[in-house]
């Protein structure tokens, strides 16, 4: 008798459905973006401009080959905003919701990979966590468009007006740094908007709102200000969030935009604070601004926004983690904490796992585009810091570069936005040790 072959079946993983679906999603719309009607001029985009500009838009990043105002049609912006919320929100979190609402069944796949893909903490109660940011997000774009709208109106007329406040609210609490004020100046940003504290206070807002993550706002719904009961991760990251805007912001204060009357000088600092966290704005030229200030802005971006939320980048967890982990070490202590909570050592490997990762790949991008552009190291390095950070900021350099390196930026692009561990395990759907250890031999390092 012939025994039989065992048939060995093939199952798709979480990670692997969150990377399909991105994918997926940049091709939909670089078809859509190719279209006549998606250009003002009705020529329509080549693929390589329609690709980087979709991969931009879903990985919520902000680069731009071209005026997203002079150069796209108003069918063309939509397709971008498009992208933009789909990015923003998660892929699979606008998916869960439209089987929530039809009244479909979720399966505990969908459900496993709703966790992944919000990083929440276990899968229990994922389906209303889903509803949660979809009302989130939904309120907080309609009240940042609602309190834009006067502005904008005023400038652009009222049907464009609130056009032009709808794209920006979706755009800063997505943390994605495309704008349409190229109408007034192409490649502009929010120049103009420099000492308009609505216009600032409310893009800052919903930056900051959109980058904390939907788990941490749903420890702030239910705990109200009673900061103890919060999670330790919400602690973490509002405290480093907090941090890492103040900080900078009085660095740019006293050192980069000195010159400014005061009122611009506060208004311009807490901005360019706030913006390289992922979100792409600007209100100043960053061109003008010394190469430490740049190199700053460089760490920023590439630390980025916080896990669950709609920004990329390291995370704000995972710079904390390092650092109370260096902490550990230097006070001699066995364990890494935080708020009196111990973390666990594969929390430690994957945070050193990714920032090597992250810095790595910014780092090779950025000398490879250096070299082939014949551009300084730090210019390339701010726009490869930019990418994989999904931030948008610019020095002007990204419509001028090739395809060789955009398709660099691209592939950073969609690095920084899935996640360095979410590739991994989407290419690993097995583990495969065997519980077996190799000797221990001690190494001596630094």
């Amino acid at each position: 008798m012939q025994k039989r072959k065992k048939s060995k079946h093939y199952h798709i993983t979480s990670f692997q459905i969150i990377i399909l679906g991105f994918l997926s999603v940049i091709l939909i719309g670089s078809l859509l973006l190719m279209l006549p009607i998606a250009t003002r001029s009705g020529n329509g985009a080549s693929f390589s401009d329609a690709l980087f500009t979709a991969t931009s838009a879903v990985c919520v990043t902000g680069l731009i080959i071209h005026d997203t105002a002079t150069y796209w049609s108003v069918f063309g912006q939509s397709i971008i905003l498009l992208l933009i919320q789909i990015g923003g929100m998660g892929i699979v979190t606008i998916a869960v919701s439209i089987a929530a609402v039809s009244g479909r069944k979720i399966g505990l796949m969908q459900r496993s990979t709703m966790q992944e893909a919000i990083a929440a903490p276990n899968v229990g109660g994922i389906v209303r966590r889903t509803k949660f940011i979809l009302k989130t997000a939904i309120s907080v774009e309609l009240i940042g468009a609602a309190v834009l709208s006067p502005v904008f109106c005023r400038d652009f007329g009222f049907f464009k007006g609130i056009w032009y406040a709808l794209f920006h609210s979706i755009s800063a609490f997505c943390n994605a740094g495309f704008d349409l004020i190229g109408a007034k100046k192409p490649f502009s940003s929010l120049t103009s908007y420099s000492v308009q504290p609505v216009v600032n206070i409310t893009i800052m807002a919903l930056i900051i709102i959109g980058g904390i993550g939907f788990l941490t706002w749903e420890d702030i719904k239910n705990n109200k200000w009673h900061f103890k009961k919060y999670r330790m991760q919400s602690k973490v990251i509002l405290a480093v969030t907090a941090a890492l805007i103040l900080l900078p912001a009085i660095y740019f204060y006293f050192f980069e935009f000195s010159r400014l009357p005061f009122p611009e000088r506060v208004w311009t600092s807490l901005f360019q604070s706030v913006t390289p966290r992922t979100a792409g704005f600007n209100t100043a030229d960053l061109t003008l601004m010394s190469e430490v200030g740049q190199m700053l802005m460089i760490m920023l971006m590439l630390t980025g926004g916080s896990p669950g939320s709609t920004a990329g980048g390291m995370k704000t967890t995972t710079l904390a983690v390092l650092v109370s982990s260096a902490l550990s070490v230097f006070r001699k202590k066995e364990h890494t904490q935080f708020f009196k909570r111990r973390i666990p050592d594969n929390t430690i490997r994957n945070a050193a796992t990714i920032f090597l990762m992250y810095v790595t790949l910014f780092l090779v991008g950025g000398m490879i585009i250096s070299g082939i552009e014949e551009i300084p190291l730090i210019t390339a390095l701010f726009e490869t810091a930019s990418a994989i950070g999904t931030v948008g900021l610019s020095l002007g350099i990204t419509p001028e570069l090739g395809i060789a390196s955009h398709m660099i930026l691209i592939c950073l692009m969609f690095f920084g936005r899935v996640g360095g561990l979410t590739l991994i395990f989407a290419a690993i759907s097995e583990k495969t040790s065997n519980g077996s250890k190799y000797p221990q031999e001690k190494i001596t390092v630094g």
